[in-house]
């Protein structure tokens, strides 16, 4: 039977950033993934794209995973909010000496890059594809039967599977939750001027239109949030109709656009547990909590947590505490509750502010954005969450050694 400190049910980009940062301090893991690692990496298996916000590049630069994505990220220096083609905007710049307000990368870079660097590490085991066929959970530790026959065992359980979490489901742990009546469809153009590092932010009653800029300069990927009822006729169109519709939403902004990508959707809903450990298990990511796209914040959410996690396991390890301790994992549950909670409310509120039609809502909503551009203390309130770094930062995110 191997065992090691953590067993991480889950290889996505959160479990398996968790299991490297683990390793740089000496705490062993194993990583079970049911995904086949060599599909997830072909070209079309995942066309989205993730800003990772200032804090969260500087935990993967201090766990060995920044320099293998250096050069293919396109840094985010200035976000232009509006409400619908309105000609005002509120704007949020980085300066030149500063850390950016994010950096966009597409997802299979990312997932590349943490792949490579979970190969090299020495007290990383990586079983993928892989699948639990039985979980036990008891006082003395966590024993997982994988569907080979395998046998693992640990002191921690870390449900890192996302949405559909099981782990969070066996456990019977309750969540909140609700769909929006929306879709998000994805997908990269190339367009006529270039982005200047800007990501634009435009509102609808509809949903939210997202331009992320990627690189090269003349390259962004889009979100466009529509309604339910609407996605499947709007992913259907003809390219040239498709184009028609996405050049009424962005107006002259970056000029004439074409698509470069396959176009491609997924539901947008909320989600949020109501506790995140149980006995000897802990949840990171969307297994803890799923939040609207409309700030970019799901994957950093969950890159928090996994800042937080590792933190706590590697003080407790050297106070001599196993990793599965009720005591690391309550501490875990108080640092990492309210955060989430408080995010994920705020993005649902914007979610719903911004989908009221009224004139008399448009106004209140233009006359709060005026009001921010203009009273400094909150514009670096909203610049700070954009960066991740609001609330009690664990040291990773500071760039600093646990």
């Amino acid at each position: 039977m191997d065992r090691s400190d953590v067993i991480i049910l889950g290889g996505g980009l959160v479990g398996l950033t968790l299991a490297i940062a683990l390793d740089a301090y000496g705490l062993t893991s194993t990583v079970i993934d049911p995904a086949d690692p060599e599909a997830q990496l072909a070209a079309g298996f995942d066309g989205r794209a993730s800003a990772i916000a200032s804090a969260s590049w500087r935990m993967l630069e201090a766990i060995g995973v920044g320099g293998l994505l250096d050069g293919q990220g396109c840094p985010i220096r200035r976000i232009e909010v509006r409400d619908g083609l309105s000609r005002e905007s509120l704007n949020f710049q980085s300066d030149q000496d500063d850390d950016p307000l994010g950096i966009m990368f597409e997802n299979r870079a990312v997932r590349a890059a943490l792949r490579e660097r979970a190969l090299a590490a020495s007290s990383l085991r990586l079983l993928a594809p892989a699948a639990p066929l039985t979980v036990v959970r008891d006082p003395h530790g966590v024993t997982v039967t994988l569907q080979d026959g395998q046998i693992v065992s640990g002191s921690l359980l870390v449900g890192a599977e996302g949405r559909r979490s099981p782990t969070r489901e066996a456990a019977g742990i309750r969540i909140a939750q609700w769909r929006y009546d929306h879709v998000a469809m994805i997908g990269s153009i190339e367009h006529e001027r270039p982005h200047q590092n800007i990501a634009h932010e435009i509102f609808y009653p509809a949903g939210p239109f997202a331009l992320l800029p990627m690189l090269p300069g003349n390259r962004c990927c889009f979100v466009w949030t529509v309604n339910a009822a609407d996605a499947p006729a709007m992913l259907d169109l003809p390219e040239r109709a498709f184009l028609a519709e996405m050049r009424k939403r962005i107006g002259g902004l970056l000029g004439e656009v074409r698509l470069v990508s396959a176009r491609s959707s997924y539901p947008l809903g909320y989600h949020h547990a109501a506790t995140i450990t149980a006995e000897r298990l802990a949840l990171v990511g969307d297994a803890a909590h799923g939040i609207h796209p409309i700030a970019g914040q799901g994957l950093n959410l969950g890159l928090r947590d996994v800042a937080a996690l590792a933190e706590i396991l590697v003080e407790g390890a050297r106070l001599g505490l196993e990793a599965g301790d009720a005591q690391l994992l309550a501490r875990y549950e108080r640092w990492r509750a309210l955060d989430s909670l408080m995010v994920g409310a705020s993005t649902d509120g914007f979610t719903r502010l911004f989908g009221i039609p009224s004139r008399p809502a448009r106004a209140i909503r233009r006359l709060g954005m005026a009001a921010v551009e203009r009273i400094s203390p909150l514009k670096k309130y909203f610049m700070a969450e954009a960066r991740g770094e609001l609330g009690q930062m664990p040291k990773l995110l500071q760039g600093l050694e646990i």
